[in-house]
């Protein structure tokens, strides 16, 4: 009797084991199922889930050979056939195990290629706005350059127009003692002179802000296309 109850501890305790792994491994096969990724942290799980396996192994393995030992025929059946139960649903745990790394790495598979696309989708609107803004300088680049030409124009006009009227002072100068009764065309001449001259100043003053607001676009243009993350 004192044999048999010492021999009933070890078998308690490793009832109570098998059926503990059991558990542990139900609940890890679940956090399996459930895991978002990547497959780093599934690599974790699954190596969580063989050193339950191997214990459990273990302790079905050790209520074998205690069922052997076993005096009684009828102890030692029972005890075989709750062995064999606790190996049928060991092999249901590794079939679940087993489907759940494979619906994980489907469902990991699935993320992983959405955030691909995603990636894709992102790349092709920034290259888009890219080429938008690329688009848009280059017009206002060819902008300011017909507004520079256009400007250059006419400072040659108005410079030819001063080299004409002071060619035409010059002429009246000359003449003034012939032309003293035409002294109210000369001061006419002589208006519009200052006014051509004022009209000079303006149109230098217009080129200097075109200039400075052409080589601003070209240095934000270059900056965009050259340091696009600053």
């Amino acid at each position: 009797k004192m044999a048999a109850a010492a021999a009933a501890v070890p078998l308690r305790v490793c009832h109570q084991e098998i059926v503990k792994f059991d558990l542990e491994i139900k609940a890890a096969v679940q956090d399996i199922r459930d895991c978002p990724g990547p497959l780093s942290a599934l690599t974790e799980l699954n190596a969580a889930v063989k050193e339950k396996f191997r214990h459990l192994r273990g302790r079905i393995q050790d209520l074998e050979e205690m069922a052997k030992e076993q005096d009684k025929e009828s102890e030692k059946q029972a005890l075989l056939r709750e062995v064999e139960n606790h190996k049928k649903q060991m092999l249901s745990n590794q079939a679940a195990w087993r489907k759940a790394n494979l619906a994980c790495k489907i469902a990991i598979d699935n993320s992983e290629k959405d955030q691909l696309l995603q990636g894709r989708d992102i790349l092709r609107q920034r290259k888009t706005t890219k080429e938008s803004l690329a688009e848009s300088a280059s017009n206002i680049t060819e902008s300011l350059m017909s507004i520079s030409r256009m400007m250059s124009q006419q400072v040659q006009q108005s410079e030819e127009t001063v080299q004409t009227l002071a060619n035409s002072s010059r002429t009246i100068l000359e003449a003034n003692e012939e032309f003293k009764s035409m002294s109210g065309t000369i001061q006419l001449g002589r208006k519009l002179i200052t006014k051509y001259n004022r009209r000079e100043l303006t149109d230098k003053l217009l080129i200097f802000l075109a200039l400075a607001l052409f080589l601003a676009t070209v240095l934000y243009i270059l900056k965009k296309r050259l340091f696009p993350f600053l």
